[in-house]
């Protein structure tokens, strides 16, 4: 229960509108302060001048006087405390210092230098608040304040013509001057030290957040040129392809037009020859229009979007794709079976991947050959896609900078080397890894692994 309400009372007092750190940091304390002043202080009061025979002992100006003071430091801790809780704490603290030094002037012009043995911890609060909530230019004000009480109180005494009995009374003034220059002192050297370590964590922490900003920006940067970059790589996929589009374009024409130019012979069949050719006519178009929709979606420059898609099915949609890539010497097959597959990723990232990695099958098989694509579910849970190629394969050397960016063996203007960079970017995003084996004159084989996702997903 204690605690709890200790907690509840802390993050009140915490709950104040200021922004400058330290000051935040300085409220809860100096509320409690002024609290206990507010409080404290008429029951102090009350008890001097109603419980105990203090007034009847006491002369009836300085009971006047004392109790004045008194209620004028009570009326500026309760209206600091409601400053403070308004967000301004300067002001608020500034209030009840000028109150409690303008009190203890008062009371050394009454009393003389015997006020020095009255209290002395108006004076010593004084600094301590003036110096470490306000700064090193309140507490050497503070300090000439206090200097200034001394003076007074010795004029008075001066004028007045102070008693023997109160000799003594220099001996303490410089005694309370000392006392009061070694705090001052103390408390300067600490206020510097920490105030140097304030600005230098200020410092560093307004350093960390420059260059958190612009590591933001850099990665919104690379993350624009890498779709940038990605886009490009489509594109130079869908270069490759067109020339097999083409063909396969030209055969659709030729095919459309053959049966344009044999019409009447056709016709002459009947109307069963004439469905015939139409339905010819109709498959090859329809295949040319596969062709070039998936050309069209895969050459969009969208932002990533991932899903969950079956990779055995990704990959034999992508065939044609693939066979258009290839010359006619060369044969394109898939060993992919019949389970499901499940993967998250982009796909149109997929589909470049697998682009990818066939253009370079292609560009080692200048003669043809034969590129495999398989698929099966891995032991660890995940799926292996694996693209080999009976090329000329790669020399160790080679094998080692394969995905190293714009490393590349081919002629001035045959590739950018980006390609195999950018799959490996693409497989390692999504949690995957690439590999590949390959030996001169053996062709060469890359393996992926993919996290594989549940069924559920």
């Amino acid at each position: 229960m204690v605690r709890r309400t200790w907690t509840a009372a802390s993050a009140w007092l915490n709950r104040v509108p200021i922004r400058d750190p330290v000051d935040r940091k300085n409220a809860p304390f100096m509320q409690l302060v002024l609290l206990f002043f507010g409080v404290y202080l008429p029951i102090n009061l009350y008890y001097y001048l109603v419980v105990s025979d203090f007034i009847s002992r006491a002369p009836a100006v300085s009971t006047a006087l004392n109790a004045a003071t008194d209620l004028a430091i009570i009326a500026s801790a309760w209206t600091g405390f409601y400053l403070i809780r308004r967000g301004q704490l300067r002001k608020g603290v500034m209030l009840f210092l000028g109150t409690v030094l303008v009190s203890l002037t008062v009371v050394f012009l009454q009393t003389g230098l015997r006020g020095l043995v009255i209290d002395t911890t108006y004076p010593v609060l004084s600094l301590a608040i003036g110096g470490l909530v306000l700064g090193r230019g309140a507490l050497w004000k503070v300090f000439g304040s206090l200097v200034l009480m001394l003076a007074l109180g010795a004029l008075t005494d001066l004028f007045r013509h102070a008693e023997p009995a109160h000799a003594y009374a220099p001996n303490w003034a410089m005694s309370a001057f000392l006392l009061y220059g070694m705090i001052t002192i103390v408390l300067d050297r600490t206020i510097l030290a920490l105030r140097s370590s304030l600005d230098e964590s200020v410092s560093k922490g307004r350093a960390l957040a420059d260059a958190n900003l612009r590591l933001q920006r850099e990665m919104a940067e690379r993350e624009r040129a890498q779709s940038q970059l990605i886009h490009a790589q489509k594109m130079e996929a869908v270069g490759r392809v067109a020339s097999g589009v083409a063909h396969d374009f030209d055969n659709v024409l030729n095919v459309a037009l053959g049966y344009a130019v044999g019409r009447e012979r056709i016709a002459d069949r009947g109307t069963s020859a004439l469905i015939d050719a139409l339905e010819g006519v109709e498959l090859s178009v329809r295949r040319a229009l596969s062709i070039s929709r998936k050309l069209l979606n895969f050459g969009r420059q969208d932002t990533s979007r991932p899903e969950v898609f079956d990779a055995v099915a990704a990959l034999r949609e992508l065939q044609p794709m693939l066979r258009q890539l290839f010359g006619a010497g060369t044969r394109v097959s898939l060993d992919v079976g019949d389970d499901v597959l499940l993967v998250r990723m982009d796909r149109g990232q997929f589909e470049l991947m697998a682009l990818n990695i066939a253009a370079n099958a292609r560009d080692a098989m200048p003669e043809g050959g034969r590129f495999i694509v398989g698929a099966q579910r891995a032991q660890d849970g995940t799926i292996e896609l694996t693209f080999g190629d009976t090329g000329c394969g790669m020399p160790e050397s080679v094998r080692m900078r394969a995905f190293e960016p714009f490393y590349t063996t081919k002629s001035m203007g045959s590739g950018t080397g980006l390609g195999l960079a950018v799959t490996q970017d693409l497989v390692r995003e999504m949690g995957g890894s690439i590999d590949v084996a390959s030996t001169s004159e053996a062709g060469t084989t890359f393996a992926v692994r993919l996290p594989l996702v549940a069924a559920a997903a």
